[in-house]
């Protein structure tokens, strides 16, 4: 089995599972303790989970704390609606955020304005923010297309306009710089951490109100007992992907370039340049995706977001590019990254190149 499906989750890394171990199955049957106990081995729990607060801290721009939390669309979901203030005021949303943004900013009943993009999937920011804006949810790095979009100019509009930026970081934590936004969502397992945590970066000064009662947990922001386990693998993926940004980047960039050559005559979608290169989204007139995923049975790959692979809609984002129906339904996404070898990498274009022929496309 080849696996292509980066942008829907990463394969663990190594050194998160033994990480983990230790809260899980520790040898000394100590790593069960509930990180809000005060006797020794809550704080022990309590200490492994500071610890990878600082490891994932450090990934992110200086000058905010993590508040950990399920996952990005929980981050997401606590930086909406933690910073509501009653409904009062404009958000910003550009036409290519994943749901967890454009779904959670709409279900608030305040009036949004939609930021289009171009053919090539990047923000067509607007010369200002409406005077009565209080935030813009940009992505940085689009989860279908790659596209990367242009966060210092974003940063500069949202402070001119005293609102606020919201980053979905999630593509791209781990594999570049991050945006310096106000307030930013990172998902453990796009990242080579686990599944069931994430984080919400807030920067120092940014208020925000509690939308989860229950025990107080988290700075009084999340309610619930953090797992040690989850928290130290992503804390110790977030290490790895730090030591290993550079190296990654460029293990990347000569997967896509191969990609690329092997898929002649197949059209991008997105920007050629302004993006991730672990994404490859293309398309190929009259190719029946459906066919092509069951015909190269042994590639894991996507026709879209995964999140909203089971709901048979053509994806947003296509269609916000320009594409028809007919189009968006002829792409499909490749994700590639640190653990994808070479041959692997030719292994499964190939074999997609082979059913894609049988169709006669």
């Amino acid at each position: 089995m080849i696996y292509f499906d980066y942008q829907a989750t990463t394969p663990l890394a190594p050194e998160a599972r033994d990480a983990m171990l230790r809260w899980l199955d520790g040898a000394d049957g100590s790593g069960f303790g509930n990180p809000n106990s005060p006797h020794r081995l809550g704080r022990q729990a309590a200490a492994a989970i500071e610890l990878a607060r600082e490891r994932v801290t450090a990934l992110l721009p200086p000058g905010g704390k993590v508040i950990f939390t399920s996952g990005a669309t929980e981050a997401l979901n606590l930086a909406i609606r933690g910073t509501a203030d009653g409904g009062d005021g404009r958000i910003a949303v550009s036409t290519i955020e994943h749901l967890a943004v454009s779904d959670t900013v709409r279900s608030l009943g305040c009036p949004v304005d939609e930021i289009a993009v171009d053919g090539d999937g990047l923000v067509q920011l607007p010369n200002r923010l409406d005077k009565t804006t209080r935030m813009i949810a940009v992505m940085q790095v689009n989860n279908e297309i790659g596209t990367v979009q242009p966060a210092l100019e974003v940063a500069r509009m949202a402070k001119e306009a005293g609102a606020l930026f919201l980053c979905d970081a999630v593509q791209a934590a781990g594999k570049m710089d991050v945006a310096g936004a106000d307030l930013i969502a990172v998902a453990g397992h796009k990242i080579h951490g686990p599944k069931g945590v994430g984080a919400l970066w807030v920067r120092d000064g940014v208020e925000l109100d509690t939308v989860q009662t229950g025990g107080g947990q988290e700075q009084g922001l999340r309610a619930g007992t953090l797992s040690p386990a989850l928290c130290a693998g992503f804390g110790a993926a977030a290490k790895v992907a730090q030591e290993r940004m550079a190296e990654d980047a460029e293990h990347v960039a000569a997967l896509w370039n191969r990609a690329r050559d092997m898929f002649d005559g197949w059209t991008l979608n997105g920007s050629s340049d302004a993006r991730y290169f672990g994404n490859l989204n293309i398309r190929k007139d009259g190719l029946d995706v459906a066919r092509l995923m069951s015909d190269a049975r042994d590639v894991c790959f996507s026709a879209g977001s995964a999140c909203a692979s089971g709901s048979g809609k053509p994806s947003h984002v296509l269609a916000a590019l320009g594409l028809s129906q007919e189009q968006a339904k002829s792409s499909v996404r490749l994700g590639f990254g640190r653990y994808t070898t070479m041959a692997d990498l030719e292994q499964g274009v190939q074999a997609i190149l082979t059913a894609a022929k049988v169709q006669g496309v």
